[in-house]
């Protein structure tokens, strides 16, 4: 989807990637507007606050943006993903507990009103405390025992809020593994979800290893999954066999990419174990950081060739792209022009804009709005 804005739905688009990541909560807007034709923020707020999408702990147990159907039949089929980050999150000394009450007690207390995690912790430790009195501990296992959506306002374009949370079927009023995605086809219905979300994850990242597959999802046994289902295989250089839907289109290694700039947290860079197909590796540290933080990027002829960020002061928002080596003017004068639509979208209450590339050359100059 960034080798061309396409005429698409926001909440097809979500789908289409299955999901998008979304630690940084606004991050999916600008993934979006990179990908899509006419994006608008209320496009994606609309999806928030009428509950047809919504923001939860799935893949690799981190936050994503989804469907409420994606939410809903994706949950259990990544619910081993986020019980083996319960075991090793230090909530795990709970497994003799009854995790069963907890649960019980959490669901009640977030039905009442979404409450953040740190409330949360308080009031299982006013009402279990005598039982388990680290109130803490209690609230990260209910992170992983009940499918928790984050709720509006948090992730909705200008507006401020805790993250706080409710049940995800009490949010949207159906039981998990209700849904399209949920797979429908006879025999075990947690295998026939599994191959279904792979399929999917290939429909839209495709060519993948299984390697891939395992990193985005954080699933393991996936080599089994693979089996059952009707695949193409491919080699690549490096004799890595690469799997793909029937019919699907193979990569043209000469396709003309043009500039994008992709938000923090990007689907593209959390979607392959092999990242040099888009990141050289000395590249890679200025951009995954040491505390988690994966960086907003440029791309350039597909690959990643640098970071941006946009700095406010007063009434102007610069939009400053440091280059990780120097750009072809033609390169910079693309850069220049998308970064003035991307200020445009990101930047859109500010009087003036202004791109600045931070490799000792002259700035562009400021614009107002």
């Amino acid at each position: 989807m960034l080798l061309r804005r396409h005429d698409m739905k926001a909440l097809a688009a979500i789908e289409h990637l299955v999901g998008m990541q979304s630690q940084a909560p606004l991050s999916p807007y600008v993934g979006l507007w990179t990908r899509l034709l006419g994006f608008r923020h209320e496009d994606l707020a609309e999806l928030l606050t009428g509950r047809s999408a919504v923001r939860i702990a799935l893949m690799r147990s981190t936050i994503h943006l989804v469907s409420a159907d994606d939410c809903l039949a994706l949950r259990p089929v990544v619910q081993p993903v986020i019980d083996r980050w319960l075991r090793t999150s230090g909530a795990g000394r709970l497994a003799e507990a009854d995790l069963r009450e907890v649960e019980a007690a959490a669901r009640a207390l977030m039905e009442e009103r979404p409450l953040t995690f740190a409330e949360l912790a308080v009031r299982l430790g006013e009402k279990l405390g005598e039982r388990w009195p680290d109130g803490e501990a209690l609230a990260r296992a209910v992170r992983a025992i009940v499918p928790l959506v984050q709720v509006p306002p948090r992730g909705v374009w200008g507006a401020s809020s805790q993250a706080r949370h409710v049940p995800a079927e009490s949010w949207l009023g159906r039981p998990l593994g209700d849904g399209p995605a949920a797979g429908d086809a006879p025999g075990d219905a947690a295998g026939d979800a599994t191959g279904d979300m792979v399929l999917r994850y290939l429909g839209a990242f495709g060519p993948a290893s299984v390697a891939d597959m395992r990193v985005w999802s954080g699933l393991t046994g996936l080599r089994s999954v693979v089996k059952r289902l009707d695949l193409v295989a491919y080699r690549d250089e490096n004799g890595v066999e690469l799997l793909d839907v029937p019919g699907a289109a193979p990569p043209e290694p000469d396709a003309e990419a043009p500039v994008r700039f992709l938000p923090e947290f990007d689907n593209l860079l959390l979607s392959h174990a092999d990242r040099r197909r888009i990141i050289a590796d000395e590249h890679r540290r200025r951009v995954f950081t040491v505390n988690g933080i994966i960086r907003a990027t440029i791309l350039v002829d597909g690959f990643v060739a640098g970071l941006w960020r946009i700095e406010r002061a007063g009434e102007t928002a610069t939009l400053e792209i440091e280059p990780f080596a120097p750009l072809a003017p033609a390169v910079r004068d693309a850069l220049a022009d998308e970064g003035e639509r991307l200020l445009g979208f990101a930047a859109d209450r500010a009087t003036s804009h202004a791109v600045r590339f931070l490799d000792g050359r002259r700035p562009a100059a400021a614009t107002g709005t």
